[in-house]
This record gives C-alpha cells, sequence and structure tokens, in this order.
C-alpha cells in the first residue's frame, strides 16, 4: 500500500478538477472499498502533513541561525548542532531570546540554563 501511495503521491497529483472527479468517483463505490480508499488517502494526508511540519520546523531553525549570525556574528559548528538539537518550543523560545543578546556569550549562556 505504501508503494502505490508513493507512487500516486509522485506521479499523479490531482489538480483541483481532478480531486472533484476523484470524490464523485469514490462515491459510486461500496463502502467498503470507499473505507479502503479513504485509508490509503488518509496516510497520504498524515505523511504530507508530518513532512510539512518537519520542514517548517528546519526552516524556522535555519532561520533563528541566520538571525544570531546577523545579531552577534559567525556561530561555531558545535552550537549550530547545538540549536539543531532543540525541539520547537526552544528555537521559538531562542528567537525570542536572541533580541537582547549583544555577544556569543549571551547565546552560550542561554544554551546552558
Amino acid at each position: 500500500m505504501q508503494l502505490i501511495s508513493g507512487f500516486i503521491d509522485v506521479y499523479l497529483t490531482l489538480n483541483p478538477s481532478d480531486e472533484r472527479d476523484f470524490q464523485q468517483e469514490l462515491k459510486t463505490f461500496s463502502q467498503p472499498t470507499q473505507e479502503k480508499v479513504m485509508q490509503i488517502t488518509t496516510s497520504w494526508m498524515r505523511q504530507g502533513i508530518e513532512r510539512g511540519i518537519e520542514q517548517g520546523i528546519e526552516r524556522e531553525k535555519a532561520l533563528v541561525v541566520r538571525l544570531l549570525q546577523r545579531k552577534i556574528g559567525d556561530i561555531s559548528p558545535t552550537l549550530k548542532t547545538e540549536i539543531n538539537s532543540l525541539n520547537i518550543e526552544q528555537i521559538e523560545a531562542l528567537g525570542e531570546a536572541l533580541l537582547n543578546f549583544s555577544n556569543l556569550d549571551d547565546l552560550i549562556n542561554w544554551l546552558n540554563h
């Protein structure tokens, strides 16, 4: 099922018109068949949402690193790795805290708190 859903996800992206046609066609299926098709659709949506969330978090981390570099200068690869290991709540807190940073020591102290 994952192989089929992966294939369709890559090669058969539906435009809005195709999506409407798909929904209409789905209504003509028997109830058990509809449920099976919707399980596949649900797994595609879940995978897409998870990928989107992961990409959003990675972009937010990259933004915080860029802002830190503009604010306090170069950041070592070790510190970047430490920042990238933070969870989303910590990244958001760091994004707010960096407004008060004036040097690298402020970042190091924040990460060690």
